[in-house]
């Protein structure tokens, strides 16, 4: 399905507060104990928002962090480790 906007130059109302959004990226910290502010994945990367608080900077130190444990306790193997790093960006 095709947006009524495709094609068309953003309006006012499309376009974002950037200084919000890094701000919130760098200042928020995520509370673990509410579903919404727990990072998720799709199928084509991750699902969040760092103005709705579930997506930030303290997601992605606990994920680099998760991987590293993982790692250090040989807990996966090299093959695991090659697939996260042959991602496509």
């Amino acid at each position: 399905m095709v947006a009524k906007n495709a094609g068309m130059p953003a309006t006012p109302a499309d376009l974002i507060n950037v200084d919000e959004v890094i701000g919130k990226y760098y200042d928020v910290v995520p509370d673990p104990n509410v579903p919404e502010q727990r990072v998720s994945f799709g199928t084509s990367g991750h699902r969040g928002s760092s103005l709705k608080t579930s997506f930030n900077e303290a997601h992605i130190v606990a994920i680099t962090q998760a991987i590293a444990d993982k790692v250090e306790t040989k807990q996966c193997d090299h093959q695991e480790t090659r697939r996260v790093e042959q991602q496509p960006r």
